[in-house]
């Protein structure tokens, strides 16, 4: 078959647009070279397109296995584009035939890069005899990302009347986006026809207790987790405690929260035990236990080898205790014994300094990262700008703003919006409108805006558009609230 292509909460500066950079930690063994190639590409700005065709120029051969492979691969990256442009290449220039599984991809690629009503166009033009229990899934997800709730709901009508095995993933779907968007009646009728089919599984029973944390609701976690720790259907492990003792957090229950974690500690166990270890870290920390911190610092320590992760956990959980000295003196642990570079660590550090207004510390550390031949990313740049903002030094936010946009290397980055906004405010009233628009064309033509904000954008600049904040302009893009506000200072 060949088918044609066809409310966030609170934001601060330095957290916003800022997703998990790259980490080089993992040694693995060399893939093919195709796949070498591709994953070698990690610019967001470089089609993986011509990529394929000197591939083919050269006389070589390629498969669909492969090419699926490599979308996996891309996929798991959160390289979606990428992901997408070899999966439209696989059925545009190879002529492959796209199996249910294919398709399920590409839909979900689609939602993620071009938007929920390109994937629905997308659905609209498979063959009937295609659509089947993968394709309404993969539509199902789409919904429920994009918290389409009346839409998600009739293709969950029709993933019913399937009656296929694996029924449960798509109710735990349902579950999640009534979750996350407080339908908790509608929540409880189905899981209670989930529990009346019996295809409840440990997922379904997380989502649950997950759904009573965010809602606060205490009592009902409590008698849910009672019921899961007398269930044998139901996953009670060191993340189900974990879960249990943020919702006492969430209230201000330091006792209990202490408490539930000591539990989560106890059912620590096999290949977890780091990821464990790091997440309850971060929760001590939250308590402000500085001793449990450390003491879980030599647990991780004790294990053969630390991984940037857990330096990240403690780095993290010390800057949360406002440990900046303790803090440091992991970082000189960390680059002493560590030769592969992850820019997380850094930014870390860079945040931290930058927050509390140690802006000499941040310019020092990184012209010592650049002086030892590191690459700095976006990010980085962003953060920085963001600690410039927040002194008041506009002049260097902006020339620090631009540097981290043009800089900008890794996949689905985006510059902080509060800086951003900022900074564009700042050159109108100064009356620097051609650095602005400088800017604005940067990021249209790296994707951080799209075409209609761009255009609203260079109206406010040239004060075309009646008076209104640069932030309200943007706020579809980066997908803010109405409430969304800076926050200086939180960690």
């Amino acid at each position: 078959m060949m088918l044609i292509r066809s409310r966030c909460k609170l934001f601060d500066i330095f957290r916003v647009g800022s997703l998990p950079l790259y980490s080089t930690e993992a040694v693995v063994s060399s893939p093919p070279a195709l796949e070498k190639r591709i994953l070698e590409s990690g610019n967001p700005k470089i089609s993986m397109v011509p990529i394929l065709n000197q591939w083919v120029e050269e006389g070589k051969d390629v498969t669909q296995p492969q090419l699926q492979r490599i979308i996996t691969q891309l996929s798991n990256f959160r390289r979606f584009t990428h992901a997408l442009q070899v999966s439209e290449w696989m059925s545009n220039e190879r002529n492959y035939n796209l199996t249910p599984g294919d398709i399920a991809k590409r839909l979900n690629l689609i939602s993620k890069v071009h938007g929920l009503e390109q994937a629905e166009s997308f659905f609209r033009g498979i063959p009937d005899t295609e659509i089947g229990f993968k394709v309404y899934a993969a539509l199902l997800s789409c919904y429920a990302e994009h918290k389409s709730l009346e839409e998600a709901e009739a293709i969950m009508e029709k993933i019913k009347k399937l009656d296929l095995l694996h029924l449960t993933t798509c109710y735990n779907m349902m579950l999640k986006l009534y979750a996350q968007i407080g339908k908790y009646e509608k929540l409880d009728r189905l899981m209670q026809e989930m529990k009346e089919k019996d295809i409840c599984n440990g997922a379904t029973f997380t989502i649950r207790l997950n759904a009573y944390v965010a809602g606060r609701d205490i009592k009902g976690m409590e008698k849910l987790l009672m019921q899961m720790e007398a269930d044998p259907m139901a996953t009670v492990d060191w993340c189900t405690y974990t879960t249990a003792a943020n919702g006492y957090l969430k209230i201000g229950d330091f006792e209990k929260a202490l408490v539930t974690l000591k539990k989560s500690e106890q059912l620590v166990r096999g290949k977890t035990m780091r990821l464990a270890y790091e997440s309850i870290q971060s929760m001590y920390a939250a308590i402000g236990n500085k001793e449990e911190v450390y003491r879980l610092w030599d647990k991780i320590k004790s294990f053969n080898y630390s991984h940037n992760s857990s330096y990240i956990s403690m780095l993290s959980s010390l800057v949360k205790l406002d440990d900046i000295d303790g803090a440091e003196k992991i970082l000189e642990e960390w680059e002493s014994e560590h030769i592969h570079f992850d820019a997380r660590i850094p930014n870390l550090m860079i945040t931290a300094y930058c927050k509390r207004g140690l802006l000499d510390k941040a310019e020092a550390y990184i012209r010592r990262l650049l002086d030892s031949g590191k690459e700095l990313d976006g990010t980085t740049w962003d953060r920085l700008a963001g600690g410039y903002l927040m002194d008041n030094d506009m002049e260097k936010a902006v020339q620090t703003m631009k540097k981290a946009i043009l800089v900008n290397g890794q996949p689905r980055w985006w510059p902080n919006p509060f800086t951003l906004v900022a900074c564009i405010k700042y050159l109108k009233e100064k009356g620097d409108l051609e650095l602005a628009l400088e800017i604005l064309k940067l990021c249209r033509e790296d994707g951080h805006i799209s075409v209609t904000t761009y255009d609203k954008l260079v109206s406010y600049v040239h004060n075309e558009i009646p008076v209104t904040e640069a932030l309200d302009l943007i706020k579809g893009d980066f997908k803010l609230d109405e409430d969304a506000q800076l926050l200086v200072g939180e960690n």
